[in-house]
């Protein structure tokens, strides 16, 4: 799960997935493409809302995503299509393209649709993201 700082929307996306998934059989872990939060805890309203739905976010810490992630992962769901571009740039061939998706295009196939950014947005923003991942977690469970 990326994002641009990796303390709003992929955190909530990696807590959300992992409530969804067998630990066992599927890794899930978030980074930001900017490197300005590495080691810092979620943005505490991501910290609230994955808590007001029963999930604890903060053993998360910031990281950056790195081209090493490629290796490491079947599936990188971008945020929007600006962390989309950004990290489609790192990727060294076709078959590392192939494994970056907008996670909002599982439900909504090919409408390239942005996960907003709640960060100015105030604690809505955080509640409708929450809501917009899960839809989207729940399709990619379906799928694994």
């Amino acid at each position: 799960m990326v994002c641009l700082g990796n303390i709003c929307r992929s955190p909530l996306a990696e807590g959300i997935l992992k409530a969804k998934i067998d630990p066992d059989k599927v890794q899930v872990d978030s980074a930001g493409t900017g490197g300005w939060h590495i080691g810092e805890l979620p943005d505490s309203r991501s910290i609230d809302i994955a808590k007001k739905h029963g999930l604890d976010i903060t053993d998360q810490r910031g990281k950056k995503f790195s081209a090493y992630d490629f290796e490491t992962y079947d599936y990188i769901f971008v945020m929007d299509n600006s962390n989309y571009r950004d990290v489609i740039r790192m990727a060294k061939n076709d078959s590392e393209k192939q494994k970056v998706r907008l996670i909002l295009d599982e439900i909504f196939p090919g409408e390239n649709v942005d996960v907003p950014d709640p960060y100015y947005g105030g604690d809505h923003g955080f509640e409708n993201v929450y809501q917009m991942l899960d839809q989207a977690c729940e399709k990619i469970v379906s799928r694994l």
